[in-house]
């Protein structure tokens, strides 16, 4: 596997080896690619095996759990939302993208764990639950609900990973706002904690739908999910530091959630532009865009392009220069950088971003 480079270190590149970075996948299994009768190579379609989870939107009525899901999953409009009606049935949508999971929208009206529900059909094989609350409406009822549903749920499903998601927060005043949330964290923590339940596997996220904050949310849940973060986070560590970017994010184009990122510290910024960049992508895309498999190319050098994966970059963007680059149909690496020179140093990043390239998908668990 070659090795990234530094894009300050002018040795010769074939001198460099990184033995952190090949360590972190040596012991990973990967599956051969095909290769066709004319010598290009096929990579099966990514997937987590049989690791295919399903993730349930639980919450009061009202609350904006099916605003959620239409708005990350569906790409609708955060004004549509409103003309939404209730949920009064269980709603399930199959989300097909870096992995395959399943979302179910709870209707908030319905106890599920009363005795009348078979409770085996409903929370076998779930990853994870979101519980969402109106942080605009009185909150003790549904802090009651999730307090109750944790600690049913715990002892019969150890493996299910709770968000608590304090909704609609955005219309709130900054100090009632940062009252509010505390005040929910502190009470469900200390409900949990006198129930007997120390250290309980929930986390809180402040959202809204009209910024950026729910598919960050979301982006932590989804990574509760995906078994190999850590060897992602460990190759994006080396993506980093090598090209030298300020925050490097692996990003599902459709939802716009990341699956992992580098270990520096979060940048609710960064992650905003690159929101934004996908969101221009993919509608350049929509416009401009092929079937790259099903292009009929009359010349090599028309099949050359075609051949190599989709690639981007951005300067002066508040700034900053954003660089993007297709891993496959569904994912992309977009890294954010400050560097003056990034441009110059640029063959240099193409470089390491494709060792990356190479390495990610085979480490990925391919169905």
């Amino acid at each position: 596997m070659s090795s990234p480079i530094d894009p300050s270190d002018e040795d010769d590149s074939s001198s460099h080896v990184i033995q952190q970075q090949d360590s972190t996948i040596a012991n990973l299994p990967i599956d051969p690619a095909s290769e066709d009768i004319n010598g290009e190579i096929h990579y099966p379609p990514m997937g987590f095996g049989k690791h295919k989870p399903k993730m349930l939107l639980m919450g009061l009525k009202r609350s904006g759990k099916s605003s959620i899901s239409s708005v990350v999953f569906r790409k609708m409009a955060p004004q549509d939302t409103l003309f939404l009606e209730a949920t009064t049935t269980i709603h399930k949508e199959s989300m097909q993208s870096f992995m395959d999971f399943q979302i179910w929208d709870m209707p908030g009206q319905i106890d599920y764990l009363d005795g009348s529900f078979d409770v085996d059909s409903i929370f076998t094989g779930v990853g994870g639950i979101v519980w969402v609350i109106d942080a605009q409406d009185n909150y003790m009822e549904p802090i009651g609900r999730v307090t109750d549903t944790i600690l049913q749920l715990t002892e019969l499903y150890p493996e299910i990973k709770y968000s608590v998601f304090i909704h609609k927060t955005d219309s709130l005043t900054e100090d009632y706002r940062e009252d509010t949330i505390r005040d929910i964290m502190q009470k469900t923590s200390d409900e949990l904690f006198d129930n007997g339940l120390e250290n309980p596997p929930v986390s809180f996220h402040a959202t809204s739908i009209y910024d950026h904050s729910i598919f960050e949310a979301f982006s932590k849940v989804i990574q509760g999910l995906v078994p190999q973060l850590p060897t992602y986070e460990a190759l994006l560590n080396t993506v980093a530091a090598t090209c030298r970017f300020q925050k490097v994010y692996i990003i599902d184009v459709m939802s716009k959630v990341y699956i992992a990122s580098d270990s520096s510290p979060a940048d609710t910024d960064a992650y905003e532009l690159c929101c934004d960049y996908v969101n221009a992508i993919m509608d350049l895309s929509d416009m401009y865009g092929w079937d790259r498999k099903q292009q009929q190319a009359p010349d090599a050098r028309t099949r050359d392009i075609c051949a190599h994966t989709a690639e981007s970059m951005v300067s002066s963007v508040r700034n900053h220069t954003l660089y993007l680059r297709e891993i496959n149909a569904f994912l992309a690496l977009i890294g954010v950088s400050t560097e003056p020179k990034f441009q110059q140093e640029k063959a240099m990043v193409d470089f390491n971003v494709q060792t990356f390239q190479d390495t990610m998908i085979r480490v990925l668990d391919r169905s």
